[in-house]
Formats: structure tokens, C-alpha cells, sequence
């Protein structure tokens, strides 16, 4: 079968560089030669004879011994049709390989980039291409297995003004339509502007359409001129708006490509199938066939000629038609040699059921890197290793790729985990409670294909409305948040942690309140076990979402009545009085209770509760509830039950679908009120969330971004990383509008005078050691000073009890509520920011709110209105209202400053001192540090 994700533009050729048609490659304007484009290859080129010179003289853009690239720009990066290419940095070593692809390209396509015939590269030209100083002249290679398929550069143009480059790139005709084009022209312009380029340059001609698309399409605003048959397009390179979108939304419809090749192949071959039922290979064989799979399944064993009847092959070379996807079951040893042939035979994805690899340690972490190295070298995605395998339930394609016993029904539900015996359980557990699934990925160690690309997957996937997810680590956690916010929109997505989010944490490292908070601000439902996961989603996949919180219970029970009360309304729901029907209820009685409940405006949602006393007939009851709903279908209200204890589906609620599966309109049901009252409560909090509008990142006025990196980058030459000076903070600071109360540090008792007197009384003295600053007792603080006696006197306590000459005095701020704003990277979630009021006792009960970067504008208002305590903020019978704007401004340029410095890695305001008038920042501390992998912020590549 074939994914239907369309696959985006391309270019058919490439750019060419300004000039008429002539027998070499033109020049770029500003070279001292002409530059082809100069991919990268594995053999290298001979070394120049001892006396013999360079065909190109030794120059800073043309060394003789080039620096070493970059290794940030090495990226594995996605075609549009969803194959895997590598993306690097030209070598000298490239030569040959770079005039082999040059000699493969067509004469058409070699005359779109060079503007006429250019059969082989010249020694020199060969030479430029591949001696590179990786900063004024760039090369770039993409490769697939030993071949370089595509090539890009740019060289520095010598004119005056801002730094510009042209840059022109091409691709082999085989590889032509893939996207490929794009993916150069975006990491070209990631490196020109790490190089301080602020515009590139093209020369085109005219004919050449599709290259003249792939510069538009990218989002660039490209200014136009012609010169006879030449087109000169010059565009600026820094990231618009328009230009993240364009990236975002060709990152998203290859991802999900990538992952429907997986899930929708027309054919399957099993490496290592055997007829053993207890071994991995003949289990998963067993299941694909078992399961009516609508292709071809190919056993793959050198020992066998048939396995389970299907005839069987040496090896995946030797099957006469096509493979799209191959499940591997074979020793870790074994897997090197399926790479190779599934290159050869051109494989899509791979499913390695085989176990080994990071989980047994550091060993086999390295052996797990080499199996996505090569297989990703190979162009192909991966499933695991050490996964329970992927399925797929729709008819056209009934895909069972398992080693689970059982598989749910058809489905509108997408589910996603790592743990391979936990996603077996979870499959038999989904069965049991009669829910469908779409699509299911187990993907094991995760070193590959992750929750990520499965959101962006789903997130147009038609046969999908919930996505499930079993988290127990993220690969690019501010991509998550990125994609899940979106997807959240349109599809709810429920997920559990494991507890051990961070990749290498130990369970109870990761604070729930972070899990819960962040999951929040993304718009995902967090739940803490399987059995709640499964609890919302039977409500989210078969009802609506309730329009508000006004409960009606329904019940012949009063005691399961006031318990489903007593629970919603500790979840924040509004009840009404519950209807008690009594224990001789009838059919009727439930009827009518049920179709008045629907058709009251003051109710969104319905528990009814059955729980007869004593046996009786229920599927009367079960007909009556399912006959009030149908004779109300435009109410669009939730209706959750508790019938007779049944939790999933009931096969007596559930309305089929075609097929016999179970449909949209079931109604789930649950063992008490309780749990079916926790699962509305979350269900309603996620609908409140949809409902509100996308706020915007809003960078507030008076920012300097560019001094602030000038600093850091002084700072951080020496490539380690440490503590900001007190003074180098609020110089810091104050390039992104954030005033630390003024203050001066002295170092003698006249100099503390002095400072006091230049600062205005009230002043307060501080001891600098950060032992005496988060003191909560005060020792280190001498406030309120209004003499130089006192201010003397103050300089020589603390001296002599903190045992440093060095201290502060501060202007005194004005009085208000102590608050503390942090930021630092979070394991799992990258930069965090976090709010709470000061004091020990709001500490020790650890209330404190969080959010993931950046703030959008009524994430920072809600930020400061989510602790518990933040009711203080408005205001109490004794207290005022502190001025909550500035706090809110005050966390979205903390946010700004975190989001454009990646080097500072931590940073702290403690106290802040909120006012009716202000909030005023007493103290902030920064950390710096080398600047963390943040690949979401920049081209596309997989993580």
C-alpha cells in the first residue's frame, strides 16, 4: 500500500551561477575560479606529489589543508517522500566521488546548473570545490549509502554592505522531485548565518521554473531582476515567520510520510522467520499472516525454503519483487549484513524486534548508535530495537508486525510506547475494554522513530481522532511541546509517564508537578496510569466533549450518586443535584431521567450510575439509555456510565461501525463514579484549553539581543562554562529590559558609605556569599539604613560574620510579596521556566508552577496565576494587589533572553519583590555554558 502524504515540491536541476552558456562552469561573482558544486564522498583524492603545486595557490578560502568542518552540520535528514539522506560538510576527500556524480547527471540538468555543456569537472575546479574554509565558501554534500546524491555551496561575494553569498546547489536526476533541493538551501542558510551572512544571491535561468519554486516556496522574500535569459534572485536569510512555517510544514509532511511508509507497506519481509511459534521470528511471521495481511509476506531464512508454507529466501536480495518493509528478527551480529541487502534491495523502514542493544548497557548503547548510523546511512527509518513491533487495523492494509497474543479491533485510536512487554499488556488490556485501535507503534529503545514523528503522523491521519501515548523519554523535548500543541488542537492526546522521563534519569527524578504543568501548557491530557489513560480515551473516542462543567448524575443508588458528586466536585466540576431513581427503577424511569438530563441547558455532561441490587435483566436498561441518547443527537453532551461495573465498552452500550467495530456514540463505562467523574474532570480541562485562542510569543520593547550575544560570546571563549559575576548578570540583564535594584559593591566601610550616600537613603546592606543570600533567617542582610553610622556599623557585622570584605549595598526596593522566578534546563523538557512566592514554608510544599520555552503572552499571565498561593497576588483583606502585568512582563523577557542566549543555562531571580506599583528583582544569578544541541530552532534533521 501507499501513504497518501503528498510529497512536497522540489527542485528538477539546480541553480547556476551568472553568466552565458560556455564550455567551463561559470564563476561566482567575487572568486578567484569557478565553483561547481561540490558534493562529498568516502575515497579520497591522491595527495599531491611532494614539489608538485596545488592546481589552486594556498589561500584563506582556498587552503591547502582545510580546517576540520563543522560536526554540528552532520545531520541525517528526511526526503520529502519520507527516505532518509546524510547531510555533511565537503572534504578534500570527496574528489573522486564528487567528479563520479558530476559525470552521472544528465546533460540537461548539467546545463540548468552550469548554463551549458560541462562534461567533467577541471582538476582545479575539482580542487576549490573540495577546499573549503567552512566559513566564506561552504559546500555540502547529501549521500545514500557509498553515493553522493545531491550537492550545495555558497561562496562570499566581494561587494560592499551586509555579507552576502551566492549559492547554487543541484541534484542527481534519480533523486530529482524528493525535496532535496530544500533541505540544502536550508542548512546552506543555518551556516551562513552561524558565518555573519546576511544574504544570498542566485543566478538562474529563466527556463529553469522549478528551481525559481524551491526559493519561493522556502518562505524567502525573493526580490527579482533578469538580465536576458539569467534571472538574479536575491533574498535576506534571517528566519521569518513565513519562513518557520514553510520549514514546519515540510518537516511535517515528511515525518509523516516517514512513519506511513512504516505503517502502510504493500510488502513485508521477515529476517529471521522461523516455523518456531515460541521464537520472535515465527511469532511475528505467525501474526502477519494469521492477521490476513493485504500483501505479500517474504520469509527470510538461508536455512529454510519455506517457512509456515510461504516460500522462503537466503536473502532479501534474492526476493524477485519489491520490499517496503522488513522486520528484523535475527542476532545483533547479524544485523550489519541485512543493512547491506536492505539498501540493496531498496527497503524502506526496518522493525527490530531483535533485543541487545542499550538496554544491556554501555555496550550495547554503542552497538544500538552503529545500528542507526548505518541504517540511516542506508536511507531507511527504524522501529526499536528491542520493540514489540507496529500494527496497522485498517482492512486495506491489516498489518500485524506484533509479538503481541492480542490485537484490539478496529479503531479510531493512535497508540504510541516504548516498552515493548508493557505495550503487549497494554494491547490485551485495550481488547479487553472493547476499545479500537487505528495504529500502534512499540518502539522499543526508541533510537529511532519516536513519539514526535507519530504526532505529526497522526496529526493529519484521517482514520485517527486520539492519540495515546506511554512516555518513558523524549529525543527533542521542545520539538514534542512544538508538535503537541499543535496536534492538540484538532486531536486530544492523552499520556502517561513512566516516571523516569529523562533519558537518563532513575525513576522519581522527574517532578510530576513539571510533567503535569508542562503537559498542560501543550494541551495534553497527563494521567498516572494505564487504567486512567484507558478511562479517558473510551470518553474522548466514542463522546463529545462536554461544552462546560455542570454535571447532572443520574442513579439508582444514592450512595454511588453522592459519590460520583463528592469526586467531581473535588475535580472542579459543578454538580447539580443527582436525580436517585431508587433501587426498583425501571427501563422507563432511566429513559426519561436520561432525556431530560439531555435536554437541560444548565447540563454539559451525564454520569448515570446502574448498579442493581440484585440480579436482573440489564439490557433494557442498556436499550433505554442508547434510545434517550439517539432522541437527542444534536445535544452534544458526554454521557459516561457506571453499568453493573463493566469498565471499557460495553457490548450492550457500543453503536458499531462498519465492520462490526465499535463507533463513534458507545458509551463507556466504569467500575465506580469516581473514576468515570476523574476522567470527565480531565476531559473537560483539556476542552477548556481548546477553546481559548492561540496567544503569540510577544518580545517585549527595549531589547538589545545582539550586545547580549556579544557578551556571552565573550564570556564563553574559552568553551567552558561557570557562574556570572554579580555584575556581569545586571550587565546581562539589562540588554533584554530586566533592572536589578541598583546596587554598588564596596570593599571598605568608606566605600559602603560612599555607595549609600550616591544611592539615596534607606539603603541595605548584603554579605556576597551565596550561603548568607538564601539565608532565610536574614543573617546575612542589614535593611533599612538611613545614617552612615549605620551603614558602617552594618559593613562591619557582616564582614566579620561572612568573613568577606566584599558586599553590597542596595538601594532599598519597595515593600511587597517575595516571588521567585528560575530558569534551567530540564532533562526532559529543556529550558524550564518556574514561579512561586518566596518562603520556606511555600518551598518545603514544593509550590511551584512551570512552563516550557518560549512564554506566549497568556501563557506568562497564566505562569504567575497557577501556584496555589498566587491568590495573595490579587490581593487579601490585609494585603493589596500587587501589579501582576509586571511579573507577567517580567517572565516573558526572562523567556526571550533564554530563548535568543542558548549558552546561559540556568538563571535565577530571588527575591522579587511584587508591589501595587512594580516588581522589583533584589538579586539574579546566571550560569553559562556551551551551547546545548537545540536542532529544533534551526534546519530540519532527524534527532
Amino acid at each position: 500500500m501507499t501513504d497518501s502524504t503528498p510529497v512536497a515540491p522540489d527542485s528538477s536541476a539546480s541553480a547556476g551561477s551568472a553568466a552565458p552558456a560556455r564550455s567551463t562552469p561559470a564563476a561566482p561573482a567575487g572568486s578567484a575560479g569557478s565553483t561547481p558544486a561540490a558534493p562529498a564522498g568516502l575515497t579520497p583524492v591522491a595527495p599531491v606529489s611532494a614539489g608538485v603545486a596545488p592546481p589552486v595557490p594556498d589561500s584563506p578560502h582556498t587552503p591547502a589543508v582545510p580546517p576540520p568542518p563543522p560536526q554540528h552540520w552532520l545531520a541525517d535528514v528526511l526526503a520529502s517522500d519520507g527516505g532518509v539522506v546524510r547531510l555533511r560538510a565537503i572534504t578534500p576527500d570527496d574528489a573522486e566521488r564528487l567528479q563520479q556524480f558530476h559525470a552521472a547527471l544528465s546533460d540537461r540538468t548539467r546545463y540548468l546548473r552550469y548554463f551549458g555543456p560541462y562534461p567533467r569537472i577541471s582538476p582545479k575546479d575539482l580542487y576549490r570545490s573540495t577546499h573549503v574554509d567552512h566559513r566564506d565558501r561552504v559546500g555540502l554534500v547529501l549521500e545514500l549509502g557509498e553515493s553522493i546524491i545531491a550537492v550545495g555551496r555558497y561562496e562570499l561575494l566581494d561587494r560592499p554592505g551586509p555579507r552576502a553569498a551566492e549559492v547554487a546547489f543541484v541534484v542527481a536526476d534519480e533523486h530529482q522531485g524528493r525535496g532535496l533541493g530544500s533541505v540544502l538551501l536550508e542548512h546552506l542558510a543555518g551556516a551562513a548565518a552561524e558565518n555573519d551572512i546576511a544574504h544570498f544571491v542566485a543566478e538562474v535561468l529563466a527556463e529553469n521554473t522549478v528551481m525559481v519554486t524551491v526559493f519561493r516556496d522556502a518562505g524567502y522574500q525573493v526580490e527579482r531582476s533578469r538580465d536576458g535569459s539569467v534571472l538574479h534572485l536575491e533574498f535576506a536569510i534571517d528566519p521569518t515567520e513565513a519562513l518557520l512555517s514553510v520549514r514546519d510544514s515540510r518537516e511535517r509532511a515528511s515525518e509523516a510520510r516517514s512513519v506511513g511508509n512504516l505503517l502502510r507497506p504493500g510488502s513485508v519481509a521477515v529476517i529471521g522467520a522461523t516455523p518456531a511459534p515460541g521464537r520472535v521470528g515465527g511469532t511475528v511471521l505467525a501474526n502477519l499472516l494469521s492477521g490476513v495481511f493485504q500483501g505479500p509476506v517474504y520469509p527470510v531464512n538461508p536455512n529454510r525454503k519455506s517457512v509456515r508454507g510461504v516460500r522462503a529466501y537466503a536473502t532479501v536480495r534474492d526476493i524477485p519483487d519489491e520490499v517496503d518493509l522488513a522486520v528484523v528478527a535475527v542476532p545483533p551480529g547479524a544485523i550489519a549484513s541485512v543493512l547491506d541487502d536492505c539498501l540493496a534491495k531498496g527497503v524502506k523502514g526496518l522493525v527490530v524486534l531483535t533485543a541487545g542493544f542499550s538496554e544491556t548497557g554501555a555496550g550495547g548503547a554503542a552497538r544500538e548508535r552503529e545500528l542507526i548510523t548505518a541504517a540511516r546511512g542506508h536511507g531507511m527509518r527504524v522501529v526499536g530495537p528491542s520493540a514489540l513491533g507496529i500494527a496497522n487495523t485498517d482492512p486495506e492494509v491489516a498489518l500485524n508486525a506484533t509479538l503481541a497474543s492480542v490485537l484490539p479491533g478496529r479503531g479510531r485510536i493512535g497508540f504510541f510506547c516504548q516498552s515493548g512487554p508493557l505495550g503487549a499488556a497494554i494491547l490485551g488490556e485495550a481488547a479487553a475494554r472493547n476499545l479500537g485501535l487505528s495504529t500502534f507503534v512499540s518502539a522499543g529503545n526508541r533510537a529511532d522513530v519516536s513519539g514526535n514523528d507519530l504526532l505529526q503522523y497522526w496529526d493529519t491521519a484521517p482514520d485517527t481522532d486520539v492519540v495515546l501515548l506511554y512516555l518513558e523519554s523524549f529525543g527533542n523535548p521542545r520539538k514534542f511541546s512544538r508538535i503537541a500543541r499543535r496536534v492538540a488542537r484538532t486531536k486530544p492526546i492523552v499520556a502517561v509517564s513512566s516516571g523516569r522521563m529523562a533519558g537518563n534519569a532513575t525513576p522519581g527524578d522527574m517532578d510530576r508537578t513539571i510533567v503535569r504543568d508542562l503537559f498542560a501548557q501543550a494541551g495534553i491530557v497527563q494521567v498516572d496510569s494505564i487504567s486512567e489513560l484507558f478511562d479517558c480515551a473510551a470518553l474522548l473516542a466514542y463522546q463529545p466533549l462536554p461544552g462546560g462543567s455542570r454535571l447532572g448524575v443520574i442513579g439508582n443508588s444514592a450512595a454511588l450518586n453522592w459519590l460520583a458528586m463528592d469526586a467531581a466536585r473535588g475535580e472542579g466540576l459543578r454538580v447539580h443535584e443527582p436525580v436517585n431513581l431508587g433501587p426498583q427503577a425501571t427501563p422507563g424511569a432511566y429513559f426519561d431521567a436520561v432525556l431530560a438530563a439531555l435536554r437541560d441547558p444548565e447540563i454539559d455532561a451525564l454520569i448515570v450510575v446502574f448498579a442493581p441490587p440484585v440480579p436482573v435483566a440489564v439490557a433494557g436498561f442498556a436499550d433505554a439509555i442508547r434510545s434517550a441518547t439517539a432522541a437527542v443527537p444534536a445535544a452534544d453532551k458526554p454521557i459516561l456510565t457506571t453499568f453493573v461495573a463493566e469498565q471499557g465498552i460495553p457490548n450492550l452500550l457500543a453503536v458499531r461501525g462498519p465492520g462490526g467495530g465499535t463507533a463513534r456514540g458507545s458509551i463507556p463505562s466504569y467500575p465506580d463514579p469516581e473514576r468515570a467523574a476523574r476522567a470527565l474532570a480531565k476531559v473537560w480541562r483539556y476542552a477548556e484549553w481548546r477553546t481559548k485562542p492561540i496567544s503569540a510569543v510577544v518580545r517585549p520593547e527595549g531589547i538589545d539581543a545582539e550586545r547580549a550575544r556579544g557578551l556571552v560570546a565573550d564570556w564563553t571563549r574559552d568553551g567552558g562554562g561557570r557562574w556570572l559575576s554579580d555584575l556581569e548578570t545586571v550587565e546581562l540583564l539589562s540588554c533584554y529590559g530586566i533592572r536589578v535594584v541598583e546596587f554598588r559593591e564596596v570593599r571598605t566601610a568608606d566605600e559602603a558609605v560612599a555607595a549609600a550616600e550616591e544611592l539615596g537613603y534607606p539603603v541595605a546592606a548584603k554579605a556576597t556569599g551565596q550561603l548568607w543570600r538564601s539565608r532565610p533567617d536574614l543573617g546575612g542582610v542589614r535593611l533599612d539604613l538611613w545614617r552612615p553610622s549605620a551603614v558602617r556599623q552594618a559593613y562591619t557585622d557582616l564582614v566579620e560574620i561572612s568573613g568577606d570584605q566584599v558586599l553590597h549595598i542596595q538601594r532599598m526596593a519597595t515593600k511587597g510579596v517575595g516571588c521567585v522566578l528560575r530558569v534551567q534546563d530540564d532533562p526532559s523538557f529543556g529550558s524550564v521556566i518556574e514561579f512561586g512566592l518566596s518562603g520556606m514554608i511555600i518551598e518545603l510544599l514544593g509550590d511551584r508552577a512551570y512552563r516550557a520555552l518560549p512564554l506566549t503572552a497568556d501563557e506568562a499571565v497564566a505562569l504567575i496565576d497557577a501556584p496555589r498561593a498566587a491568590p495573595l497576588l490579587s490581593g487579601t483583606a490585609v494585603s493589596p494587589r500587587v501589579d501582576k502585568a509586571a511579573l507577567a512582563e517580567l517572565a516573558q523577557r526572562i523567556s526571550a533572553l533564554v530563548d535568543d542566549i542558548p549558552e546561559l543555562r540556568e538563571v535565577s531571580f530571588d527575591p522579587v519583590l511584587a508591589s501595587p506599583a512594580s516588581a522589583e528583582i533584589l538579586y539574579a544569578r546566571a550560569r553559562i555554558g556551551p551551547e546545548p544541541s537545540r536542532f529544533d530552532t534551526g534546519p530540519r534533521r532527524l534527532g
